[in-house]
């Protein structure tokens, strides 16, 4: 390092800081002391300007000068300094008879140091060529966590997690860079300790499988976006990698550690519809006798029947040692326990989790033997029951004072039965039902890791895992329920098994050749890994134990093989190289197209390791990267969908011949010539540190162009069994830009605040989406229907799912006019000719921000998101927004949304754009305070801690919530408002 002469303006500015901390407080010499003299200098044997050096647990201090050197005076019975300086480790010293002490300050580099998990190995930060993000448990989301994805919510440029619902039983959907397929599964990954995790869910718990993980157990989670990164898992990473690693044992003295969360649940906003009397004085003012007759004289808000303040807790206790010095070892347990706002919605969740890790001659051999294990126990309420609370009829009460269908007010025809077409009793949806399950899960692995005694450098390792869920559940519903009165009820149970096997090996081969500056890793392996789903036959019967339908039994297998390599090297420190290569097979393609090879390439230079940067005293580290890689994607697609499938019919379809009846063998849709979706990736980056990395950040673009698209299309007429088929059909492009910056303003041993921020630009477009070339095809209509066909559309040369809709003509008041739309092609004819594209639910724009500032003993921090440029259809307003909808048969009538009172209209506008929304919002997700007790009755470390979730959201958007990922906003469970405390005890 140069001496800080080059740059006073700095010296001097540093300077000021560290006379300003001092002044906080008043310094003060005891009358009998002795004078410490002595200089401090950095790793370069520089002197620091401005270094505090302080009496440690007193005021007492000062600063060293322009040459680094210091003198204080050391009270009588105080025996420690205290070296600190912005940037740099704090040195304690213990003095004894020397009155002169010379300090040497390292730096904080562990932005250099740090190991970050790759696929099949680990790398050095410092040395990384691809886009690649860690984020380690300290800086993991606080609060509340049912899941693990949450624990990184808005933590990472170009991820976007989104929770599907408020309900604890929701699972998440997470997209890397938006996701590279349409129909083929856009989820990213996930890998748990080495075992890579199948999508989806299992029965019981469809939509949150990775919910059966306890978030307290895990370590760092690493996101792999580029090619570079995510090409070593081949035919599964085209929509990126996460890879989860879990904590381990310690190395050193018996750790103990409890903590336990309590929390309150409430709703936050719910659809806005007309009050008791406001709807009282419509149908008064408006309706006709037969309407009016269904009024009722009660005053009942339907939201408030169906919600709850839902209470929650999450217990954890681990303890973590070493046996014998050489047998590290960590064992866990979690209690989870979490009620929905919505009633009889529940969530419980019990784990435990073993590690052990010996190592055996002299770290040659190691082994590491990881087993968890979980029992989710969920209840489900019926959510129809939102839509119901909605639009029932608020004149009228929860119970109707007789026996009949359990006690509910139901709406009734003129044989006092519930009338076909009416909506059902919102309460009795959820207090007459029972639907429960019980989850079991089992995830384990054997890792062997052989450093050869000959040759040092040469590793084999071997990984043994496996993932096994079984999950079986029932539905009850009691037969007077006017739900069911019809069939007589509901007695049902079912179950499904999956299994998950795999086998991995691979060679490793590192060493630093010091005549040449460099350094190689090379990796040579083969995966196999064996998925099984099963399940019985499904037969639904009524109370009385009659058989009302059935459904086959299912087992299915798929398998993957996989050979890939790895080779790192790098020259100096300043450049590298990054050439992987993995061939693929899989038995969901024919054996003609069932092998892919997926190569990618990565280079990086850091600059900062130049001669003209090495010594600069701002740039601490600047690297510029470059890559391309293909990837793959075969999930989301049918085990067997290139084999033609015979289904045999049931008692329902069936063949008459003669006076006999036959059961009939059904052919489905099936493309024999099914071959993988593949995306060539580019990916173009630079990685900066200023001040010691105090400020450090990356910045990237990326552009990938996915080919051989698998996606449900129309085919042309007499070619299948059906008018649509998943085939290989068209090309879809995204690109986009990421930036991500932390800073560390303040480091000090009293006070430190961190901050984070991150930016996401992305944009995605279909360049070919066709079999049949059709010049007056707008395009393949997709998504949720409304009029009974879908309102969003797939086009060639747009965004996907983009609405495609009417444009809306108002009046000079701005007040929409019923049924007039733009005649956008000027025919002088309103019809599907004048639908146009407009908007879609996918953001422009992603940000993230947090903020981690402590004083001491306590702790603040908080951490918002924000997302530009979504759109979102608010189909509660559309839907029940409209005289049509208030009354669709004679024995019921419904409550509307709050929007008739603005748009008046008598019939529902569908396709209106009009209901299609700006969602583009910010949320703060979470707002903490904390406090470290410290030790208490000589025992335990106690930190205590408060904590809001979901604590405000500022959006024009007029529903429940603007976050929906398909963009179509009906009947959602709104996602609460949780106040947590959280109590943490360190043995």
């Amino acid at each position: 390092m140069k001496k800080y002469d080059s740059c006073k303006e700095f010296a001097h500015f540093r300077f000021v800081i560290a006379l300003a901390l001092l002044l906080l407080a008043p310094l003060m010499a005891a009358a009998q002391s002795r004078t410490i003299t002595g200089t401090v200098v950095d790793a370069t044997n520089e002197p620091v300007i401005g270094a505090v050096v302080k009496v440690s647990e007193t005021t007492l201090g000062t600063t060293t000068d322009i040459d680094g050197k210091y003198s204080i005076d050391l009270p009588e019975g105080r025996n420690q300094l205290e070296f600190s300086f912005l940037g740099y480790e704090t040195q304690i010293i213990v003095l004894t008879d020397n009155r002169i002490v010379n300090i040497k300050l390292e730096p904080k580099a562990q932005l250099m140091t740090e190991v970050v998990v790759i696929g099949y190995g680990t790398q050095l930060k410092k040395d990384l060529t691809g886009t690649v993000s860690s984020v380690s448990s300290k800086d993991f989301n606080q609060g509340l966590i049912g899941s693990p994805e949450q624990l990184i919510n808005g933590k990472v440029a170009g991820v976007q997690i989104m929770s599907n619902s408020g309900s604890p039983t929701s699972g998440s959907t997470i997209r890397i860079r938006g996701g590279a397929s349409l129909n083929a599964s856009n989820d990213p990954l996930i890998v748990l300790d080495g075992v890579p995790l199948e999508s989806g869910g299992i029965s019981g718990n469809s939509s949150n499988f990775l919910s059966l993980i306890n978030p307290n157990d895990i370590e760092s989670m690493t996101v792999l976006k580029d090619a570079s990164s995510t090409a070593i898992y081949g035919s599964r990473a085209s929509n990126g990698v996460i890879i989860i690693t879990t904590k381990k044992g310690s190395s050193d003295k018996l750790n103990i550690s409890f903590n336990t969360t309590f929390s309150l649940q409430n709703k936050t906003k719910v659809a806005e519809t007309l009050s008791a009397q406001e709807f009282r004085d419509l149908i008064t003012g408006k309706g006709n006798d037969q309407q009016k007759a269904l009024l009722g004289e009660y005053n009942t808000n339907w939201n408030d029947e169906i919600y709850q303040t839902a209470v929650g807790t999450d217990n954890n206790l681990s303890v973590a040692g070493n046996f014998s010095k050489t047998v590290p070892f960590r064992v866990s347990a979690g209690y989870y326990n979490q009620e929905g706002i919505l009633k009889t919605d529940n969530a419980k969740r019990y784990t435990g989790s073993i590690v052990v890790s010996p190592t055996f001659f002299d770290n040659h051999l190691k082994f590491d033997f990881n087993l968890k294990g979980s029992i989710n126990k969920n209840s489900f309420a019926n959510t129809d029951a939102i839509w119901n609370a909605t639009v029932f009829n608020p004149t009228q009460p929860v119970y109707s004072g007789n026996s009949g269908f359990g006690g509910y007010y139901e709406s009734l025809d003129n044989a006092g039965v519930p009338a076909t077409g009416a909506l059902l009793n919102p309460v009795g949806l959820l207090e007459q039902e029972e639907h429960k399950s019980t989850v079991k899960r089992s995830i384990g692995n054997m890792d062997v890791d052989y450093k050869f005694h000959f040759l040092p450098e040469l590793k084999a390792h071997l990984t043994l895992g496996y993932d096994y869920a079984k999950g079986e559940g029932t539905n009850y519903i009691p037969a007077e329920a006017a739900n069911v009165y019809k069939i007589g009820g509901t007695d049902n149970e079912y179950s499904e098994e999956k299994t998950n096997k795999l086998f991995t090996s691979y060679l490793n081969y590192s060493k630093f050749f010091k005549n040449i500056k460099s350094n190689l890793d090379a990796t040579a392996g083969y995966d196999y890994q064996h998925w099984r789903a099963k399940s019985p036959v499904f037969i639904d019967k009524n109370i009385a134990g009659e058989t009302v339908s059935t459904s086959p039994a299912q087992d299915q297998t798929h398998v993957l093989l996989s050979f890939y390599g790895r080779v790192n090297y790098s020259y100096d420190s300043r450049y590298m190289l990054t050439a992987t290569i993995r061939r693929d097979g899989s038995s969901r393609f024919n054996p003609d197209n069932r092998w892919g090879t997926f190569p990618s390439v990565a280079l990086a230079w850091r600059i900062s390791q130049e001669s003209f940067l090495k010594d600069n005293n701002i740039i601490s580290d600047l690297k510029l990267r470059l890559s391309y890689g293909v990837t793959g994607q075969q999930d989301g697609i049918g085990n067997y969908s290139f084999l033609p499938i015979y289904t045999l019919s049931n008692e329902y379809a069936q063949y008459r011949f003669g006076d006999k009846y036959y059961y009939l063998y059904r052919p489905a849709t099936y493309v024999s010539d099914l071959k993988w979706e593949t995306t060539d990736s580019y990916n173009a980056g630079f990685d900066f540190g200023f001040l010691n990395n105090r400020i450090n950040g990356t910045f990237d673009y990326y552009n990938r162009k996915t080919k051989d698209l698998l996606a449900t299309v129309s085919v042309p007429a007499g070619t299948n069994f059906a008018e649509k088929a998943t085939t290989n059909v068209g090309n879809i492009e995204s690109n986009g830009l990421e930036f991500a910056i932390n800073a560390t303003p303040v480091d000090t041993k009293d006070i430190t605040w961190t901050l984070g921020f991150n930016a996401t630009y992305q944009k995605v477009k279909i360049t070919n989406l066709s079999l049949v070339k059709n010049e007056n095809s707008p395009g393949s209509y997709t998504g949720p229907e409304v009029g009974g066909q879908g309102l969003q559309i797939l086009t060639e040369g747009y965004t996907p799912y983009m609405f495609y809709v009417y444009k809306q003509v108002y009046d000079e008041a701005g007040k929409p006019i019923e049924g007039m739309y733009a005649d956008l092609n000027d025919d002088g004819i309103i019809n599907e000719k004048d639908l146009y594209r407009y908007h879609s639910p996918m953001p422009d724009y992603l940000l993230g921000f947090n903020s981690q500032f402590r004083y001491k003993n306590w702790s603040l921090g908080f951490a918002l998101r924000a997302s530009f440029g979504n759109y979102v259809y608010n189909n509660m307003a559309a839907n029940a927004g409209a005289w049509e909808t208030m009354q669709y048969i004679p024995y019921a009538i419904n409550n509307m949304s709050r929007d008739y009172l603005s748009t008046g209209f008598q019939s529902r506008q569908f396709r209106s754009d009009y209901y299609v929304q700006n969602a583009s919002f910010l949320k703060m997700d979470n707002i903490s305070i904390g406090y470290n007790v410290g030790k208490v009755f000589n025992g335990p470390n106690l930190r205590v801690g408060a904590l809001v979730q979901n604590v405000f959201t500022i959006t024009k958007y007029d529903g429940v919530d603007p976050e929906i990922m398909n963009g179509f906003d009906s009947s959602f469970y709104p996602r609460p408002r949780i106040f947590s405390l959280s109590l943490n005890l360190d043995f």
